[in-house]
């Protein structure tokens, strides 16, 4: 009984720790989410939004992809179109309008038929 608890926590404890290496942290100085097993980092600079798309780690090409990024702040709800930046990048046609305290979500279809939405927080 007790080789069975050891073996139990152990175990625990290897998929706690394969859960915190799964996590991204920011390469771009951004908010950093993961959905459909690739890592999505949100940045706003400048005027410019851009999403860096990482699969495990990897740049995920974003040739031929498209989407929407809403944009949700109090009752404000905007919507703006998501084209293909180039590498591993998405960008936001238009004026996201990121500020505290709004949320966003991506919907984005990759060329490859993969459809997958993410939320964001902006704090």
């Amino acid at each position: 009984m007790k080789k069975m608890f050891v073996v139990a926590a152990l175990a625990g404890v290897i998929v706690s720790g394969q859960v915190l290496a799964h996590g991204a942290k920011p390469k771009h100085g951004g908010i950093v989410q993961t959905a459909g097993d690739l890592s999505f980092e949100l940045v706003a600079r400048e005027g410019v939004t851009t999403i860096y798309v990482d699969d495990h780690g990897k740049d995920k090409e974003t040739l031929g992809a498209t989407g929407t990024l809403t944009v949700l702040k109090g009752t404000l709800r905007t919507e703006l179109p998501l084209e293909s930046g180039g590498n591993n990048t998405l960008v936001v046609k238009g004026k996201a309008g990121l500020e505290k305290g709004s949320k966003a979500v991506a919907a984005v279809n990759f060329a490859d038929k993969k459809a997958v939405s993410v939320r964001f927080s902006v704090k």
